[in-house]
Protein backbone atom coordinates (compact mmCIF):
# COMPACT_ATOMS: atom_id res chain seq x y z
CA UNK A 1 0.00 0.00 0.00
CA UNK A 2 3.29 2.56 0.26
CA UNK A 3 4.41 4.58 -2.31
CA UNK A 4 8.44 4.73 -3.01
CA UNK A 5 9.51 6.76 -5.00
CA UNK A 6 13.44 7.30 -6.17
CA UNK A 7 15.76 9.91 -8.08
CA UNK A 8 12.32 11.33 -10.01
CA UNK A 9 13.45 13.35 -12.74
CA UNK A 10 10.94 15.85 -14.91
CA UNK A 11 12.09 17.98 -17.31
CA UNK A 12 10.41 20.53 -19.93
CA UNK A 13 12.08 21.03 -22.23
CA UNK A 14 15.13 23.02 -20.79
CA UNK A 15 13.42 23.52 -17.54
CA UNK A 16 14.19 21.30 -14.38
CA UNK A 17 10.54 20.59 -12.82
CA UNK A 18 11.78 17.45 -10.46
CA UNK A 19 15.67 17.42 -9.65
CA UNK A 20 15.82 13.77 -8.50
CA UNK A 21 13.34 13.76 -5.81
CA UNK A 22 13.02 10.28 -3.50
CA UNK A 23 10.30 10.05 -0.90
CA UNK A 24 8.15 7.11 1.14
CA UNK A 25 4.72 7.43 1.94
CA UNK A 26 3.55 4.63 4.37
CA UNK A 27 0.09 2.81 5.02
CA UNK A 28 -2.21 3.98 7.72
CA UNK A 29 -0.52 7.55 7.88
CA UNK A 30 -1.37 10.59 6.39
CA UNK A 31 1.73 12.85 4.13
CA UNK A 32 1.39 16.92 4.09
CA UNK A 33 3.27 17.74 0.36
CA UNK A 34 4.10 20.99 0.97
CA UNK A 35 5.68 23.71 -1.36
CA UNK A 36 5.30 27.55 -2.90
CA UNK A 37 3.68 27.50 -5.83
CA UNK A 38 6.07 26.36 -9.00
CA UNK A 39 8.13 24.05 -6.30
CA UNK A 40 7.17 20.72 -8.32
CA UNK A 41 4.49 19.22 -5.87
CA UNK A 42 1.94 18.88 -9.01
CA UNK A 43 4.04 17.57 -11.07
CA UNK A 44 5.10 15.14 -8.54
CA UNK A 45 1.18 14.29 -7.79
CA UNK A 46 0.79 14.22 -11.71
CA UNK A 47 3.09 11.88 -12.30
CA UNK A 48 1.86 9.45 -9.36
CA UNK A 49 -1.65 9.20 -11.05
CA UNK A 50 -0.02 7.88 -13.99
CA UNK A 51 -0.92 10.81 -15.68
CA UNK A 52 2.05 12.29 -16.32
CA UNK A 53 5.49 10.25 -17.66
CA UNK A 54 8.75 11.17 -15.84
CA UNK A 55 12.01 11.98 -17.67
CA UNK A 56 13.56 9.15 -15.08
CA UNK A 57 13.31 7.93 -11.41
CA UNK A 58 11.00 5.19 -10.41
CA UNK A 59 7.67 5.26 -8.93
CA UNK A 60 6.31 2.19 -6.98
CA UNK A 61 2.84 2.18 -5.96
CA UNK A 62 1.48 -1.01 -3.60
CA UNK A 63 4.64 -2.90 -5.24
CA UNK A 64 3.48 -2.51 -8.75
CA UNK A 65 6.21 -0.12 -10.80
CA UNK A 66 4.28 2.13 -12.23
CA UNK A 67 6.50 2.72 -15.44
CA UNK A 68 6.43 -1.28 -15.91
CA UNK A 69 2.28 -1.55 -15.53
CA UNK A 70 0.56 1.88 -15.59
CA UNK A 71 -2.92 0.38 -15.81
CA UNK A 72 -2.67 -2.13 -12.70
CA UNK A 73 -1.05 0.82 -10.61
CA UNK A 74 -3.33 3.29 -11.57
CA UNK A 75 -6.13 0.96 -10.43
CA UNK A 76 -4.75 0.81 -6.80
CA UNK A 77 -4.60 4.46 -6.79
CA UNK A 78 -7.66 7.55 -6.24
CA UNK A 79 -6.40 10.92 -7.34
CA UNK A 80 -8.49 14.35 -6.86
CA UNK A 81 -6.13 16.57 -9.17
CA UNK A 82 -6.05 20.34 -8.24
CA UNK A 83 -8.51 21.43 -11.16
CA UNK A 84 -11.02 18.81 -10.23
CA UNK A 85 -12.23 17.80 -13.76
CA UNK A 86 -15.40 16.77 -13.62
CA UNK A 87 -18.46 16.52 -16.45
CA UNK A 88 -20.26 19.90 -15.77
CA UNK A 89 -23.73 18.91 -17.45
CA UNK A 90 -24.37 15.00 -15.56
CA UNK A 91 -26.09 14.71 -12.59
CA UNK A 92 -24.50 13.85 -9.59
CA UNK A 93 -25.06 10.47 -8.94
CA UNK A 94 -25.01 9.80 -12.96
CA UNK A 95 -21.14 10.51 -12.88
CA UNK A 96 -20.39 8.61 -10.12
CA UNK A 97 -22.20 5.31 -11.55
CA UNK A 98 -20.32 6.11 -15.05
CA UNK A 99 -17.08 6.13 -12.91
CA UNK A 100 -18.04 2.91 -11.05
CA UNK A 101 -18.57 1.58 -14.62
CA UNK A 102 -15.23 2.75 -15.91
CA UNK A 103 -13.92 0.62 -12.41
CA UNK A 104 -15.93 -1.72 -12.68
CA UNK A 105 -16.96 -2.23 -9.60
CA UNK A 106 -19.33 -4.53 -8.38
CA UNK A 107 -22.67 -3.64 -6.05
CA UNK A 108 -22.89 -0.13 -7.57
CA UNK A 109 -25.61 1.16 -6.47
CA UNK A 110 -24.78 -0.06 -2.64
CA UNK A 111 -21.05 2.07 -3.05
CA UNK A 112 -22.25 5.09 -5.11
CA UNK A 113 -24.94 5.49 -1.91
CA UNK A 114 -22.16 4.48 0.31
CA UNK A 115 -19.39 7.33 -1.02
CA UNK A 116 -22.63 10.14 -1.70
CA UNK A 117 -23.30 9.77 2.51
CA UNK A 118 -19.37 9.61 3.04
CA UNK A 119 -18.66 12.99 1.23
CA UNK A 120 -21.38 14.40 2.50
CA UNK A 121 -23.34 15.40 -0.69
CA UNK A 122 -26.69 13.44 -0.37
CA UNK A 123 -28.78 16.22 -0.44
CA UNK A 124 -27.26 17.52 -3.83
CA UNK A 125 -26.74 13.89 -5.52
CA UNK A 126 -30.13 14.92 -8.10
CA UNK A 127 -28.27 18.39 -8.86
CA UNK A 128 -25.86 18.35 -11.92
CA UNK A 129 -22.79 19.26 -11.06
CA UNK A 130 -22.48 22.59 -12.91
CA UNK A 131 -25.11 23.80 -10.32
CA UNK A 132 -23.09 23.09 -7.36
CA UNK A 133 -20.98 25.54 -5.22
CA UNK A 134 -17.30 25.36 -5.59
CA UNK A 135 -17.14 23.11 -2.31
CA UNK A 136 -19.85 20.31 -3.17
CA UNK A 137 -17.96 20.15 -6.25
CA UNK A 138 -14.98 19.39 -4.39
CA UNK A 139 -16.83 16.74 -2.69
CA UNK A 140 -17.58 15.38 -5.85
CA UNK A 141 -14.12 14.85 -7.13
CA UNK A 142 -13.58 13.26 -3.60
CA UNK A 143 -16.15 10.98 -4.21
CA UNK A 144 -14.79 10.12 -7.67
CA UNK A 145 -11.51 9.04 -5.91
CA UNK A 146 -12.04 6.88 -3.62
CA UNK A 147 -15.23 5.30 -5.13
CA UNK A 148 -13.24 2.21 -6.38
CA UNK A 149 -11.91 1.97 -2.94
CA UNK A 150 -8.24 2.38 -3.61
CA UNK A 151 -5.24 1.32 -1.50
CA UNK A 152 -3.45 5.08 -2.10
CA UNK A 153 -4.96 8.33 -2.56
CA UNK A 154 -3.44 11.28 -3.67
CA UNK A 155 -5.29 14.44 -3.25
CA UNK A 156 -4.20 17.90 -4.17
CA UNK A 157 -5.88 20.60 -2.57
CA UNK A 158 -8.81 18.74 -1.24
CA UNK A 159 -10.55 21.73 0.80
CA UNK A 160 -10.18 23.64 -1.77
CA UNK A 161 -13.51 26.04 -1.80
CA UNK A 162 -15.18 24.47 1.47
CA UNK A 163 -16.98 26.81 4.46
CA UNK A 164 -15.75 26.37 7.70
CA UNK A 165 -18.56 23.38 8.44
CA UNK A 166 -17.88 21.44 5.10
CA UNK A 167 -13.89 21.81 5.78
CA UNK A 168 -14.54 19.75 9.78
CA UNK A 169 -16.35 17.13 7.58
CA UNK A 170 -13.95 16.63 4.81
CA UNK A 171 -11.32 17.06 7.51
CA UNK A 172 -12.36 14.00 9.50
CA UNK A 173 -13.46 11.96 6.43
CA UNK A 174 -9.34 12.31 5.32
CA UNK A 175 -8.03 11.70 8.89
CA UNK A 176 -10.23 8.42 8.79
CA UNK A 177 -9.28 7.81 5.47
CA UNK A 178 -5.37 7.76 6.23
CA UNK A 179 -6.09 5.06 8.75
CA UNK A 180 -6.55 2.50 6.43
CA UNK A 181 -5.28 3.88 3.28
CA UNK A 182 -1.58 5.78 2.14
CA UNK A 183 -2.66 9.10 1.97
CA UNK A 184 -0.43 11.79 0.05
CA UNK A 185 -2.19 15.55 0.78
CA UNK A 186 -1.23 18.60 -0.80
CA UNK A 187 -2.10 21.75 0.98
CA UNK A 188 -1.40 25.68 1.56
CA UNK A 189 -2.86 25.67 4.69
CA UNK A 190 -0.54 25.11 7.81
CA UNK A 191 -3.44 24.40 10.31
CA UNK A 192 -4.51 21.56 7.97
CA UNK A 193 -1.08 19.93 8.20
CA UNK A 194 -1.78 19.84 11.95
CA UNK A 195 -5.20 18.63 12.28
CA UNK A 196 -4.44 16.46 9.30
CA UNK A 197 -0.60 15.11 8.90
CA UNK A 198 1.78 12.64 10.02
CA UNK A 199 4.26 13.29 8.09
CA UNK A 200 5.52 16.42 6.31
CA UNK A 201 7.52 17.24 3.00
CA UNK A 202 8.54 20.29 1.74
CA UNK A 203 9.89 20.55 -1.82
CA UNK A 204 11.18 23.99 -3.16
CA UNK A 205 12.39 24.15 -6.49
CA UNK A 206 12.29 20.51 -6.99
CA UNK A 207 14.38 19.59 -5.07
CA UNK A 208 13.02 18.00 -1.12
CA UNK A 209 13.95 20.34 1.33
CA UNK A 210 12.95 18.50 4.49
CA UNK A 211 11.19 15.41 5.08
CA UNK A 212 10.23 14.11 8.79
CA UNK A 213 7.39 13.00 11.04
CA UNK A 214 5.29 15.88 12.17
CA UNK A 215 5.84 15.55 15.95
CA UNK A 216 9.72 15.92 14.98
CA UNK A 217 9.64 19.06 14.28
CA UNK A 218 10.78 21.12 16.69
CA UNK A 219 13.44 18.49 17.73
CA UNK A 220 14.99 18.14 14.34
CA UNK A 221 14.62 22.03 13.28
CA UNK A 222 14.03 24.03 16.06
CA UNK A 223 10.91 25.51 14.92
CA UNK A 224 7.61 25.15 16.94
CA UNK A 225 5.54 26.11 14.24
CA UNK A 226 5.04 24.46 10.73
CA UNK A 227 4.86 27.90 9.08
CA UNK A 228 7.86 29.19 10.57
CA UNK A 229 10.00 26.29 9.07
CA UNK A 230 8.22 26.43 5.83
CA UNK A 231 9.27 30.34 5.09
CA UNK A 232 12.39 29.82 6.25
CA UNK A 233 13.04 26.61 3.56
CA UNK A 234 11.41 28.35 0.67
CA UNK A 235 11.99 32.33 1.18
CA UNK A 236 14.75 32.56 -1.08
Amino acid sequence: MSIHVANLHKHYGSHQALKGISFEAKPGRVLGFLGPNGAGKTTTMKILAGSLTPTSGEVTLSGIPIQEDSIAARRRTGYLPEDNPLYQDMYVREALAFMAGLHGIANRKARIAEVIALTGITTEQHKKIHQLSKGYRQRVGLAQAILHDPDILILDEPTSGLDPNQLQDIRSLIKNLGREKTLLLSTHIMQEVAALCDDVIIIHRGLIVADFPLDQLETRYGEEHLEALFTRLTSN
